[in-house]
């Protein structure tokens, strides 16, 4: 299997098993090829964000305002200076990411990492100017910061879901709502294989839960309700089934996800009478045609 990945006859058009992929992920680290070319890109970032803080900063030194006053809000001055740096070095990249996606669209696909390669050069470009921003932002400790990063720079996802202390690519992942990614946790849309770079897209539909120090491959779709334990590892192009858990490496099929059956949408209480009777009602997943067969009196009893 390691052969036909080494294979430098053998392009990725002619790749039709994924199962080729499977092996050398689980048990290589699969590293970014990053170029120290790429890194040019931060100085026109820093530059240009420096000069606005260097801006406010002239503009405050020559108010007309009281010495003490400006000392005594020096260190909240100082705050305020960082976080505009870090917000002026994330609105750069993204300027300079429109600029680069236009010349290059990014797509999904299995492509060569071979020096020339358009698709493998682009990526790494994208790549290293998204890195810099999404670290300094995710070390901010403003809450759902990152969220706002994650989908200014493509991510579809919304604040009721989480990324706590987990690293997450910054294109072609998509989140339903109430997703939960634990600690150390990593999603990778895309990965280097020996010769081969592979962009895929990763689905977490509603509620998916992904354990503390688990690894996704590219292609990845989590069902609802799906959980996958701590340290557990998906293989490219793996689809988890709604409702079940998994675990493992690689992650495999454990059983129901029976919280998922309790779990209510709708929990209403009601007082009935003078008889303080309390009436809770919940809203469950029942077919459409079976709903005829749970049928209410008036008053809320039960037939």
């Amino acid at each position: 299997m390691a052969e036909t990945i080494e294979d430098e006859n053998k392009g990725p058009e002619n790749i039709d098993d994924d199962s080729d992929f499977n092996i050398d992920f689980t048990t290589s680290s699969a590293i970014n090829r990053v170029s120290l070319k790429f890194l040019i890109v931060y100085l026109p970032i820093f530059w240009f964000s420096g000069i606005i803080v260097a801006t406010f900063w002239y503009g405050y030194t020559v108010s007309k305002l009281p010495w003490i006053i400006k000392l005594l809000f020096l260190p909240l001055l100082l705050l305020a200076f960082t976080f505009l740096f870090i917000i002026s070095c994330f609105f750069f990249s993204k300027l300079l990411l429109i600029l680069i996606n236009l010349i290059h669209l990014p797509k999904e696909g299995i492509f060569r990492t071979e020096k020339g390669d358009t698709d493998f050069e682009f990526w790494r470009l994208r790549t290293e100017i998204k890195k810099i921003v999404l670290w300094l932002i995710r070390n901010w400790p403003l809450p759902w910061i990152d969220v706002i990063a994650f989908r200014w720079f493509g991510v579809s996802m919304d604040f009721s879901s989480h990324l706590n202390d987990a690293w997450c690519d910054a294109e072609f992942i998509k989140f339903g709502s109430n997703v939960t990614i634990g600690q150390g946790a990593v999603i990778m849309s895309s990965m280097v294989v020996g010769n081969y770079l592979i962009i895929k897209r990763i689905t977490f539909e509603d509620f998916a839960l992904i354990g503390g120090q688990s690894t996704i491959a590219p292609g990845t779709h989590f069902g609802k309700d799906t959980v996958l334990g701590a340290v557990s590892v998906t293989t490219l192009n793996q689809k988890l089934e709604d409702g079940w858990i998994y675990s493992g490496i690689p992650a495999r099929k454990l059983k129901p996800n029976q919280y998922a059956e309790m779990r209510r949408d709708i929990i209403q209480k009601v007082d009935v009478d003078e008889e303080e009777k309390i009436e809770v009602e919940h809203e469950v997943n029942i077919d459409e045609d079976k709903k005829h067969l749970f049928r209410r009196k008036k008053g809320g009893v039960k037939k």
